[in-house]
């Protein structure tokens, strides 16, 4: 089921999303300030590429992770959330689109606090 779900998150939009987490980790990758941001987007673009079957574990991270997590919520964290909130609640206006629905709520949480997230 994981692997028929990816394929079909795939098409609906999946290299889409995977491709404007990139584009914004290249973004912020252009100046050094914005290199940690920047790495943090690119493991996010490849999460999305294959959600089902994966599952994220917040909390790990120290005083530099809080730090850097607290930066990353006030600046970006809170629009990737949000547009992650709006696409996943369209999705679940559906019952077909429940399961990618969920999916965009995981990529919320992750959009807010990324710094010490582990995906497995």
């Amino acid at each position: 089921m994981n692997f028929i779900g990816n394929i079909i998150w795939l098409l609906i939009g999946g290299i889409l999303a995977s491709i404007v987490w990139f584009v914004a980790g290249l973004i912020l990758c252009v100046t050094i300030i914005g290199i940690p941001f920047g790495i943090q987007c690119f493991k996010i673009s490849i999460f999305v590429l294959w959600p089902f079957g994966r599952d994220i574990e917040l909390g790990h991270f120290g005083a530099g992770g809080l730090i850097f997590n607290i930066i990353w919520l006030i600046v970006f964290g809170w629009e990737f959330a949000i547009a992650h909130l709006v696409i996943g609640a369209i999705f679940c206006i559906t019952i077909v689109g429940i399961p990618f629905g969920l999916q965009h709520f995981k990529f919320a949480m992750l959009g807010l606090i990324p710094f010490g997230a582990e995906i497995h």
